[in-house]
């Protein structure tokens, strides 16, 4: 049984069709990655993941449930943190346990080890004004994880970072995501940056120019960590770019 399963969805906003039938789905212990030209939908097909958009056509199943809204097992990180300022870092991460039944002691217990984790000891009573552009994502994937989702959608979560702060939280981020002590069971990211895709995912989904639709599916199966400059990551790129040219 798939994790969340996406079944010929389309969306259109007034006249204009932006997603055409798209399918796709992700596994346990997936980490899947969907590229596409710009402007093609795949932040909005994210958001129907979610539950934030409903789609003119087709559902999206978690589990065996109909997304029609916001899920307690799914989580979201977005491109541009989406921390609220008047609350201190603590307060953000324990927003993501809004909808728990743990005690107050205990969500701020979760949270201050989420923080620790994410070598942000220290900074918990700050504002998110104070801290580095990496150090907010940090933040707001710790939001993400705290309830202990099945799944995580991330909207591309390190376009907005340098590229030295990208690449250092990428490994941060996989080795939280898909550590054995993680909760996570899938991970479906949106990304516009194909070394990013091929450098992370266990499988690619390739969408058309819009009214968007799937292309190509590619698999990966190199050993991590993935060496960029290895001649089989430089081939696997060069093989995506050609899908995406096509």
């Amino acid at each position: 049984m798939h994790i969340i399963e996406v079944n010929e969805v389309g969306f259109s906003y007034g006249d204009a069709q932006i997603i055409d039938e798209v399918s796709l789905h992700a596994d346990r212990d997936e980490f899947v990655s969907i590229i596409g030209p710009s402007g093609c939908g795949k932040s909005t097909l994210l958001r129907i993941m979610a539950g934030l958009i409903k789609p003119t056509k087709g559902d999206v199943l978690f589990g065996q449930k109909r997304v029609d809204a916001p899920e307690k097992g799914i989580s979201f990180v977005f491109q541009d943190f989406a921390l609220l300022p008047w609350l201190t870092n603590i307060e953000n991460v324990k927003l993501g346990l809004s909808m728990s039944d743990l005690r107050e002691n205990e969500k701020e217990k979760r949270a201050m080890e989420l923080l620790k984790s994410f070598g942000l000891e220290g900074f918990e009573e700050s504002y998110p004004n104070v801290l580095s552009g990496g150090m907010k994502q940090r933040v707001g994937i710790a939001r993400a994880i705290a309830s202990n989702p099945k799944i995580i959608l991330m909207d591309e979560p390190f376009s907005s970072l340098d590229e030295l702060t990208a690449n250092t939280l990428r490994q941060e981020v996989l080795s939280m995501l898909k550590g054995p002590r993680s909760p996570v069971s899938a991970v479906v990211m949106v990304s516009h940056n194909v070394e990013e895709a091929v450098e992370l995912s266990d499988r690619i989904v390739i969408l058309s120019a819009k009214p968007s639709h799937v292309t190509k599916m590619v698999s990966l199966d190199m050993a991590r960590p993935r060496n960029r400059e290895s001649k089989e990551f430089m081939k696997t790129v060069d093989i995506l770019y050609s899908y995406l040219t096509e």
